[in-house]
Order: structure tokens, then C-alpha cells, then sequence
């Protein structure tokens, strides 16, 4: 393939640096002069190339209802361009400016993608016609002519790269190659392909292959483990210009392009560009309650405006948490083709030193020592997974694997997670890529309490092996339920399996402390619990410590609770509520006790997931044994109401209403709400100067919506001091 280049052309092509022939060719969105008349050497004069076979028009069937989208399962796309899967047919018709003659005339087709396309890169293609198509194996066959036309079946390769590509139609002359001019109403794009066997990403189940990457909404389950909250997401894949905003994020992350047709090397640099940490990626992250001139993370209720502010401003946006990495993430994994599914853990381990153990430190008065304690539990935590095969790893080791886009620990170099095999975390093999060992460690560390005596030797007071990663959920295929993956990730607690997992990621490298140096001696004859009233926020709820003593002894124990406002993440904000007293232990008997907690203790200092973290410690006298357990807590947050009025049809107006009473008893200042709905409405705001207490707030909206089917309105409010308010309702869209 020749190039022609001018002077200005050669004034802007990078400088090479000696070690390659070609610069690196890592934009989908940089073009190459292709010339329309590439000559053989001398033409004869009277030579004119509308003497020979030439092009007049291209037919992309490209319409969402036409052949080609709706094999390809891509009808759903908001893009008047061509989007294909690859390894599987499609068509596309050629007019002449004349019948054409297989036995004297030569054409065939070029698909181009780069700046600087070469054929053995997979950049450069050339199509040849053929009379056999091989599965899987680029081609082309005429299926039927007509008068100046041809149609034809066009097989892509199953591993060739995904983005967007040029096409050209070339003639061979006896003089020189005539080529189509540049025509942007041709581009192609090429997707992942789940539904075809040799593609790395097939997923052999249909119901799974119409959640995992059709379905462009889903849900988030947050709150804690004995208090599981959900909301929904609008992943809106299909929606406009966002395909261009997800090729463009491999762009940015100077992906060559040879390499994305491989998911596993796609999914290693999104997990990194869907963070700003060293990258200026697409999500700034912000976990301390101020979220000063962006928005708070909660307030977002999908990924398209994330995505849409990204590709114009190319500079980050503020702010996410982990469900909106995850969020974001899933959704440029199913716009690409990749099955893809967002994963919550609950109780997840935030290790610092990678050894498989938290560390909580207690004080000589058995309360938790802040200063030493470095480790955190996340009430939960969402990653993502994405289904393909890994050659790269043994036999086994293919199917789900962990993407992560929160910036939690460097990998090599950058703040990235994965792909890591769900599956051989599960049975320890945590050698095999990518960051297995700190997945195994968000799923199965142990927490260790221990206490500094006097002497500065340190006792252990209690191990909990089974806290972390209690519960992993994930939304169920087809509906909004919750389908429970933990067995996905770990063996039965306790069972021999898991024994013999953890000693294998041991014996892998992964750091297990040795109890050496420290004295365990647990409190065996008596046991302690605490339960967390259920309450809704802005009223009192009582915390209840039980305490059950089978010996045939009297004690006494000195009680402490201790709560704390937490981030999500665990990290303590602040303590506000300290409370100890003496607990009487009958012999062999049970007994209970209330701690009040007043909503004016809590509401001044509350973050935004309304989060409670409560320590109980309690010292047996008698003994000198030490008692400790946590808890986190949630309160119950308001919901919103949505409503539509008249009929909802495709094409036609209809009205939607959110409504919502304030109930704290306070004044909320500068409240905003957003409505979203994906084939229903783009996300709409609206400010609201103050709602006060008890009192209302309504808003109306008018949209007409585009798709039939079943739709989902997505909306949430927002203020200093009150997050996390959604609410959701199942729209049916009828056909006109």
C-alpha cells in the first residue's frame, strides 16, 4: 500500500526514534492519504479510468432494521454507521457503473484502520473474492448480481481487532489499481462477538449472552452485610457516541492497535484509564465527603453522562466510588462485546500490606487503638467481571475474570486490577495474571484483634476468619434480583477445600503472618454479640449486647461500645458516641443490654451512606480476658417516588413526576435531582433552592420516548446533607 503525503502531511507525521520503521499506530481516529489512482508505471495517453469497471454507490444495510443489525444483535446502537460482530457474516451491496464480468474483471475490498495500516499487523486488510467462505477466516463471495449490482457476504476474522475501519473498494486495471474515494458513510465497526464460537469472548447461553451484554441497565447492591441495599444503573451502551467514547478510551490509553482484538490486554488497560490516578483517566475518585466543584458520587445514575463529559472535555470527571468505576466500566466492556457483569463484596478487605490479615489494635483499656490501626474493611466493595478465554493461563482457568477500576494498589506501576481468574482464586493459584493475590486478599483475609501488654508483648484476643468476604453478589440474569456468586470465589468456610486453597496461595507467595511472637488465648466461657436496631435516618435506634456465660462462675465485665461515623470504605470519620458500663454474668445464663443512640448524636457529622461502624469490648475482670467484636450498620435513607401520566408509547409525549418528602427535621438547602432513562429520556436536572422540613417536592417532566419494550426511569437526589436518595420504576413502552 502506498501513501501519499505533501509537504504539510510530512511536517506533522511524528518523528521516529530510530527504533522502529513506522510510529506507533494507537489511534482509531488518525487516517492515512490512501490514493485513488495508485499506478503501475507509465499510463498511455487516452487513458481513462471511467473506461474500466468503476464504483457509482455502496449499500451498507445499515439500518437497525435491515439484515446486517439485526444479525449482529447491534439493532440497539444509536449510530447510523455499520456495526458488525466479528467472525460472522454480513452484507453489503456494490453498484457499478456497469454489469460486472467475473472472468475479466478484478475488484476487492480494503478495510483500513490507523494511521499507519500494515497487513501483517491486522491494520491493513484486503478482502478477496471468493467462491468459499471459511469460518472465522476473513472473505468474500458474491451471492447474487443484478443488472450493475452485486451482493455480498462478508466474513471477518474471529480475532481480528475491534474498532472502527475504512473501507475501500479497489479495481484492478491493467495500468494501475482504481480505488472509491474516502467515504465516512462506509465506516465499519467491529465488535467482540459472543454469540460466535471461535471468538475469545463466546458465551454459550443466550439468556446470559442478552443480560451480560444487551441489557443496558442494571443494578448496584451497596449498604452492608445485614443490610443489603440496591439501586439501579443506566449502563446506556447503546446510546449516541458512546461507542466512539469507548474506542476512544484505548486511544488515550495508547493501546496499539494490533492488540484490540485481545480482551485480556483490553480489559488490563481500561482497568487503569478508567482511573485519573496516574493516567488523567475518565473518573477522578474522591472519598472524603467533599465533593467541591463536581459531582458527588452518589448523585450519578449512569455511565452516559460520565462517558459523553469525558470524550468532549478529555479531561477527568468528578467524582466516583467504586460503584461508579464499576459502573462506567461495565459499560464500556458490554458496548465493546465483552459479557460483563458489576460484583459486590460484601465486608472487603482493604490490606495494606498484602499479608492476608487485617490488624485491629486495642488499647490497655480494650478499646481500638486509632493510631496503630492502618487496615480497613469496606462495608462492600464493586468490581467487575468479564467473560473470556485466557491462553495465556493453563487449562481451567478461562470463563469470568476480575476487572477492577477503583485506584485501590499500584500493578505494574499504575493503579489497575486484573484480569484476574475468578477461578483460580478460588483454589489459590494466585500465581497466574493479573493481581490474583490482592483479589484473594479482598475475599479472604482474617481479622486480628490484639492487645500490647505492659511487658510489649503482644497478645492476640481474637481471630475472625470468616467477617471478610462474607457475602458476593451479583444481579440475576433476566430479572433484578440478587443471584449469590461466593461459592464462585471461595470454598465452604472451614471446609477442607478452603484449607488446602488458602495453603496453595501461600505456597504461591501470598504473605500468611505467623502467630509467633504474640500469644493467642482466646475468652472460650463466654461468648458476646451485639445487634443494631433497624432505624430509619433522623430517628433514635438502641444498640443490644448480649452476653452469654457457660461457665458455673459469676463475672463481671467492663463493657465499652465505641461508634463511629465511617466511610463506606471504613475509615473512621469521626467517634460520636463512647459509652461504658459494668455488665453482671449470671452462671449459665444469658443476659442482654441497651445502649440508646439519639439522632442528635449522629446527624451533625453524618457522610453520605449514612454508615455507623460500632466496636464492643469488654474485659472479664475476674480473667483479665478480653472480649471484642465490630459491626457496621446502615440507616434506612428515603426513596423517591416516580410516577407517569397517560399513555406510554414510542413516539408520543408522556409526563413523568418524581416526588419526595424531606424527612429530616432540618431545612435541605441546594437539593438536585436527575432523571434518566435509557431509550426513554437523557439525563435531565433540576435545582431546588430549599425544601423544608416535612414538607414536598414535586417535578414534572415531559419527554417522548424512542424505543418500545420495557424501559427503566432511574432518578436521585442530592444535597450536603442528604445522599444517596434513588428511585426507580419499570416503564412499559408501547409500540405506535
Amino acid at each position: 500500500m502506498s501513501e501519499t503525503t505533501n509537504t504539510n502531511e510530512e511536517k506533522k507525521k511524528p518523528s521516529l526514534n530510530g527504533r522502529r520503521a513506522v510510529p506507533s499506530n494507537n489511534s482509531n481516529d488518525e487516517e492515512n492519504e490512501v490514493p485513488e489512482i495508485e499506478v503501475f508505471g507509465l499510463i498511455p495517453r487516452g487513458f481513462n479510468p471511467k473506461d474500466y469497471l468503476h464504483v457509482v454507490d455502496i449499500h451498507m444495510f445499515k439500518e437497525p432494521h435491515e439484515i446486517n443489525k439485526q444479525q449482529h444483535h447491534t439493532d440497539k446502537y444509536y449510530s447510523p454507521k455499520l456495526i458488525v460482530r466479528r467472525g460472522q457474516l454480513f452484507q453489503i451491496q456494490i453498484d457499478f457503473n456497469r454489469p460486472y464480468k467475473p472472468e475479466t474483471d478484478q475488484f476487492w475490498l480494503e478495510y483500513l484502520i490507523g494511521r499507519y495500516p500494515q497487513q501483517n499487523k491486522g491494520t491493513y486488510i484486503p478482502v478477496l473474492v471468493d467462491d468459499v467462505l471459511k469460518p472465522g477466516r476473513w472473505g468474500a463471495k458474491i451471492t447474487h448480481k443484478e443488472n450493475n449490482s452485486v451482493r455480498m457476504s462478508i466474513m471477518s476474522s474471529a480475532t481480528c481487532i475491534v474498532g472502527k475501519f475504512r473501507l475501500y473498494i479497489a479495481v484492478w486495471t491493467p495500468f494501475g489499481i482504481l480505488r472509491t474515494h474516502r467515504n465516512p458513510a462506509t465506516d465499519t465497526y467491529i465488535l467482540f462477538n459472543p454469540w460466535c464460537q471461535e471468538d475469545a469472548v463466546y458465551l454459550d447461553d443466550e439468556k446470559e449472552r442478552e443480560e451480560y451484554v444487551l441489557n443496558d441497565v442494571g443494578i448496584v447492591f451497596h449498604g452492608n452485610i445485614n443490610d443489603i441495599k440496591l439501586r439501579s444503573w443506566s449502563y446506556g451502551q447503546f446510546e449516541e457516541n458512546i461507542l466512539d467514547a469507548c474506542l476512544f478510551l484505548m486511544d488515550k490509553a495508547e493501546l496499539e492497535l494490533s492488540g484490540r482484538g485481545n480482551p485480556i490486554k483490553i480489559c488490563r488497560v481500561a482497568s487503569a484509564v478508567i482511573n485519573s490516578r496516574d493516567d488523567n483517566g475518565v473518573i477522578a475518585g474522591s472519598w472524603d465527603n467533599t465533593y467541591t466543584y463536581g459531582v458527588a458520587p452518589s448523585a450519578w445514575t449512569g455511565s452516559v453522562d460520565i462517558l459523553l463529559e469525558y470524550y468532549s472535555s478529555k479531561q477527568p470527571v468528578r467524582y466516583g466510588q467504586c460503584w461508579v468505576f464499576a459502573g462506567v466500566f461495565n459499560t464500556f466492556l458490554r458496548c465493546l462485546g465483552i459479557p460483563a457483569r458489576l460484583v459486590t463484596n460484601y465486608s472487603s478487605a482493604h490490606d495494606n500490606n498484602a499479608n492476608l490479615q487485617l490488624d485491629f489494635f486495642l488499647d490497655d483499656k480494650g478499646e481500638v487503638d486509632t493510631k496503630l490501626t492502618k487496615d480497613s474493611v469496606w462495608n462492600y466493595h464493586c468490581w467487575n467481571e468479564a467473560w473470556m478465554t485466557r491462553p495465556d493461563l493453563p487449562v481451567g482457568f478461562g470463563g469470568w475474570q476480575v476487572v477492577d477500576g477503583t485506584p485501590q494498589e499500584t500493578s505494574d506501576g499504575m493503579y489497575r486490577c486484573g484480569p484476574a481468574s475468578v477461578q483460580a482464586i478460588k483454589h489459590g493459584h494466585v500465581c497466574f495474571q493479573f493481581d490474583a493475590p490482592f483479589v484473594y486478599a479482598e475475599v479472604n483475609s482474617d481479622i486480628v484483634y490484639s492487645r500490647r501488654e505492659k511487658n510489649g508483648t503482644q497478645v492476640i484476643e481474637k481471630i475472625d476468619t470468616t467477617h471478610i468476604g462474607q457475602l458476593i453478589v451479583t444481579k440475576e440474569v433476566g430479572g433484578d434480583g440478587m443471584m449469590e456468586i461466593t461459592e464462585e470465589y471461595k470454598f465452604q468456610e472451614g471446609s477442607e477445600e478452603e484449607r488446602l486453597a488458602l495453603e496453595t496461595a501461600v505456597m504461591y507467595g501470598v504473605k500468611k503472618q505467623t502467630t509467633q511472637d504474640t500469644m493467642y488465648r482466646p475468652q472460650t466461657d463466654v461468648d458476646m454479640d451485639f445487634q443494631v436496631q433497624k432505624a430509619v435516618l433522623g430517628s433514635d435506634f438502641k444498640v443490644t449486647i448480649t452476653f452469654r456465660n457457660k461457665s458455673h462462675n459469676y463475672y463481671t465485665a467492663t463493657t465499652y461500645l465505641s461508634g463511629n461515623i465511617v466511610f463506606y470504605t471504613g475509615v473512621t470519620k469521626n467517634e460520636f458516641k463512647k459509652h461504658s458500663f459494668s455488665a453482671k454474668l449470671e452462671p449459665s445464663s444469658s443476659s442482654a443490654f441497651d445502649v440508646v443512640i439519639k439522632s442528635s448524636e449522629y446527624l451533625s457529622d453524618l457522610l453520605d451512606q449514612a454508615s455507623f461502624h460500632f466496636f464492643v469490648t469488654a474485659r472479664i475482670n475476674e480473667t483479665g480476658k478480653t472480649l471484642a467484636t465490630q459491626k457496621a450498620t446502615v440507616l434506612e435513607i428515603p426513596t423517591l417516588k416516580i410516577k407517569t401520566q397517560g399513555e406510554t408509547v414510542a413516539g408520543k409525549e408522556m409526563s413523568v413526576t418524581v416526588k419526595f418528602t424531606n424527612p429530616l427535621k432540618k431545612t435541605l438547602d441546594n437539593v438536585t435531582l436527575r432523571l434518566e432513562g435509557p431509550g426513554v429520556l437523557r439525563t435531565m436536572k433540576k435545582e431546588f433552592r430549599q425544601v423544608p422540613m416535612n414538607s414536598t417536592l414535586i417535578w414534572e417532566v415531559k419527554c417522548i420516548p424512542e424505543r418500545p419494550g420495557l424501559r427503566k426511569l432511574i432518578a436521585s437526589l442530592n444535597c450536603d446533607a442528604l445522599r444517596h436518595v434513588y428511585g426507580e420504576l419499570n416503564v412499559q413502552i408501547q409500540k405506535p
